[in-house]
């Protein structure tokens, strides 16, 4: 007795047979109905393939340009299909396991509902490999869940669990899969949770000590804390071609291993849906938001050629170049790249050559100037290559010159807002910059030295600002460009000689900092200070007694005052003459 068994009519035209793309395409374009069981059949089909063909061909170089055609395909309605091909390409090569992770970090952040049916079925796999005792896929899977903690897909507390379970009853198996996770994620775990890793090698340290393992397992877990003890080198987090989300725009999932999980199989499987097309348009426009509307504009801009379409074209131009203008997005992608540019040089002359190619919109040369001192204060340490780079520009345009004297001015303003290593590494820029003569000393002029005037923060920036000078000059030739007569109207200000007070509090503050010796002139200045006064009010008293008399006439007054000085110095000669005569008599 033979059984006929017929393919249901629901199957579609290819009826489970493979069928090549092109002939597949070219049969959903026969289907007169969008809407029909069969359409949606081949569409599935469709979507399948192109979805296996983009993950299995996915590496290092080129994640970049499979991700925009990965968005292309409906993800939604295929995320059971994405986590089911990624999950089988990470089987079968799992040395590709981080470039996987970065493309489910990157789709994560679109539609996190496929990272988190990702992870259950990850765990799921786990928990089916551990019962089994199936180290293969135990350690896939493992490394898939270490990867995917690494890019902050995965919450690192799953890390912790999974290790915990790992080592509550070691065996010679589980015990080398922990090693390996933690080889894996450890450099991100001594970040994130430096107590939990700690723990974590405490067990490590009792396997051990029990010796209860094999030999080899001893000598993984001996080598691993050498590992640790090198801060996980040669074990980066995530490469740095395959850093491509922001900490900010990544979603974190949290499953437990203990909770029931659903893998949600039947988003495997083919299922019509009576709104097909709605759903279709639906994720077309979301497609549209997630890539840019870049191909549609190209096309119709190729295909309408009217007068109309260019003027509403360059009016929508226009509002685009409105809309970047109000929410700055051109000033942070010149910041970006004045950043990158920074920080990628090998040496000030390199990045100087870079930042020089970098066109710049007219006013915009003082965000330059503005990155560089940001850079520079951010830094442990001060580095001379910010100083070096800053003389750079000052040298070869005026106008950086002027933005930096604008930024040392704006910087002393708010020097209370800034901590001490910031203010200490601005202190020195602008130190180069002056011992250089790439800043123009009259800037210091902005500075006023008096205990009204100066907080605590000021009072350290002026102090490192001077050290650092006589530091490049030395005590004499920085007391000789400081006594520079030209420039005494922009020292009066450091150098205050309006009140003694004030005169006093500059002395004090140089001498205590170790720089007393440019203050010798405010000294000789401070003991004149009398002498000075009273020649002052004598010249204003003969103003006003040569303005009483007609200009003819003898002015007792005057000696008067001839011969009381020259009683009072006969008078201090007798007295210095008794003094030394009862001195004599004591001997």
């Amino acid at each position: 007795m033979t059984v006929r068994m017929e393919v249901p009519s629901n199957l579609g035209r290819s009826g489970g047979v493979y069928i090549p793309p092109f002939k597949l395409a070219r049969m959903m374009k026969d289907v007169q109905d969008k809407s029909s069981v069969e359409y949606q059949r081949m569409s599935w089909d469709a979507l399948r393939k192109s979805i296996n063909g983009l993950v299995n061909k996915v590496n290092a170089t080129n994640l970049k340009n499979i991700i925009p055609e990965l968005f292309a395909e409906n993800l939604i309605r295929g995320r059971g299909l994405f986590c089911r091909s990624c999950m089988k390409s990470q089987m079968a090569s799992p040395g590709f396991t981080d470039v996987f992770a970065a493309l489910v970090a990157v789709v994560n952040t679109k539609f996190p509902e496929v990272g988190d049916l990702l992870l259950r079925r990850i765990i799921l796999q786990l928990q089916r490999a551990f019962k089994r005792n199936d180290k293969p896929q135990l350690l896939a899977a493992v490394k898939f869940i270490a990867h995917l903690v690494n890019q902050q897909v995965v919450h690192e507390l799953i890390a912790l669990e999974l290790l915990t379970l790992l080592l509550e009853n070691p065996t010679d198996d589980s015990v080398e899969v922990a090693v390996g996770f933690v080889t894996e994620c450890g450099s991100i775990l001594q970040d994130l949770s430096p107590r939990g890793l700690h723990g974590i090698f405490e067990s490590f340290r009792a396997i051990l000590h029990e010796g209860e393992i094999d030999k080899r397992v001893q000598y993984l877990i001996e080598g691993h804390f050498a590992v640790r003890k090198a801060k996980f080198q040669g074990h980066p987090a995530v490469r740095a071609e395959l850093d491509l989300v922001d900490q900010e725009d990544q979603l974190t999932h949290e499953v437990s291993l203990q909770n029931e999980i659903d893998a949600e199989i039947a988003l495997d499987i083919f299922k019509p849906d009576p709104q097909f097309s709605e759903n279709e348009k639906r994720y077309e426009n979301l497609k549209k938001q997630i890539l840019g509307e870049e191909s549609e504009d190209e096309a119709d801009s190729d295909a309408d050629s009217d007068d109309e379409d260019d003027e509403e074209s360059e009016e929508e131009d226009e509002e685009q170049m409105k809309i970047k203008d109000e929410t700055e997005t051109n000033l942070v992608n010149l910041r970006r790249t004045i950043y990158l540019t920074i920080m990628s040089s090998v040496d000030f002359e390199e990045a100087g050559h870079k930042l020089l190619k970098i066109k710049l919109e007219p006013g915009q040369e003082m965000e330059l100037c503005i990155m560089l001192l940001e850079c520079c204060s951010q830094e442990r340490t001060y580095l001379r290559y910010y100083g070096l780079l800053g003389q750079r520009f000052c040298m070869i345009n005026k106008i950086h010159q002027v933005n930096f004297e604008t930024c040392f001015v704006q910087q002393y303003s708010m020097i209370h807002r800034l901590e001490t290593n910031k203010l200490r590494n601005v202190a020195k820029f602008f130190a180069h910059l002056l011992g250089t003569d790439a800043l123009p000393w009259h800037v210091l002029s902005y500075i006023r030295l008096t205990e009204e005037d100066t907080t605590s923060s000021s009072r350290i920036f002026i102090k490192i600002l001077f050290q650092e000078l006589s530091e490049h000059f030395g005590i004499r030739l920085l007391n000789e460009r400081l006594s520079d007569p030209a420039m005494q109207e922009s020292f009066d200000s450091i150098f205050p000689k309006d009140n003694p007070k004030n005169t006093r509090f500059a002395i004090n503050f140089f001498t205590s900092i170790g720089l007393g010796g440019i203050t010798e002139n405010l000294r000789e200045y401070l003991k004149n200070m009398p002498q000075l006064i009273m020649q002052q009010k004598k010249a204003a008293s003969e103003s006003d007694a040569e303005s009483d008399s007609s200009g003819f006439g003898f002015d007792s007054s005057k000696s008067d005052s001839g011969s009381s000085s020259s009683s009072e110095s006969s008078e201090s000669e007798t007295d210095s003459d008794d003094k030394r005569r009862n001195k004599r008599r004591r001997k």
